[in-house]
């Protein structure tokens, strides 16, 4: 299968899941679950474009376990933390501007999502899969690594935020246990180091000057649009002490915390 006739199935992939995602928020008034069908979907991609590339098989087979392992695991993490729950509050908060046109626009919402659902795969999944030789024993065994430390802490970093949240004695406070004392978000930082991990992978390619492109567009869907500043504008009204967590705490890379200031001004 071409190049091109990848991205066009790709393409059909992802508006048939977002298109399900939204006839089930339809139903259910809840349209967070599409966060775990965005992760499913892209784990999906990985095995379609692994099942088609033209690389070697040991390289297909690595991106399939790489990109299905990790987007199953997001998916179930994130399907579990919304299915019975109240509607996550930015997506409440669309549906009650929106008002009566709230189901068409969270129709076209949810498909506005694949342009970045189809670069990230685009970016870092083809250029790995239609390669045409091995990549470099050392840059193969680089990408594993990465991975597999993306993963690991991507999941030790959303269970430790579970196990804080599930705790009732933590009822309003900040979660600083953890990797979350040295990041307020871990698990968008492995996030980020997932995508990573396909640079590598792609070295030799002639797409691979396109895979840092998936980490980069990662990090400012996170930081700068969809992520960070959406989650802590309410965080800033929902928890104690969040603002000196801010001020104390590196947004993304995990960094050793400043000194926090005591509610009399002196520093601890």
């Amino acid at each position: 299968m071409s190049l091109s006739s990848a991205f066009l199935l790709a393409l059909a992939i992802a508006f048939s899941a977002k298109t399900l995602a939204w006839v089930i928020q339809k139903r259910t008034r809840n349209a967070g679950l599409v966060d775990p069908i965005w992760a499913w979907t892209l784990a999906v991609l990985a095995l379609v474009f692994a099942w088609i590339g033209t690389a070697p098989a040991e390289v297909r087979i690595a991106l399939a376990v790489m990109g299905a392992a990790w987007g199953v695991r997001l998916g179930i993490h994130l399907w579990r933390r919304n299915a019975g729950k109240p509607e996550d509050w930015r997506y409440a908060k669309f549906r009650a501007e929106w008002g009566a046109g709230a189901d068409a626009k969270m129709f076209w919402f949810f498909q506005f999502q694949n342009i970045f659902t189809l670069t990230l795969a685009g970016c870092a999944f083809l250029p790995v899969a239609f390669r045409t030789d091995m990549p470099h024993p050392v840059a193969f065994a680089l990408a594993v690594l990465i991975w597999l430390i993306s993963v690991i802490g991507e999941a030790v970093a959303d269970a430790q935020l579970e196990r804080f949240r599930t705790d009732s004695n933590n009822r309003g406070e900040v979660c600083r246990v953890g990797l979350w004392r040295y990041s307020r978000h871990p698990n968008y930082f492995f996030e980020c180091v997932h995508w990573v991990a396909y640079i590598p992978l792609a070295f030799g390619s002639p797409l691979a000057v396109f895979t840092p492109l998936a980490p980069i567009v990662m990090a400012f869907l996170l930081m700068k649009l969809s992520g960070v500043p959406m989650l802590e504008a309410g965080l800033m009204h929902r928890k104690r002490g969040y603002a000196d967590y801010v001020r104390t705490t590196s947004a993304l890379i995990p960094w050793p915390p400043k000194p926090s200031a005591r509610p009399d001004g002196e520093q601890q």
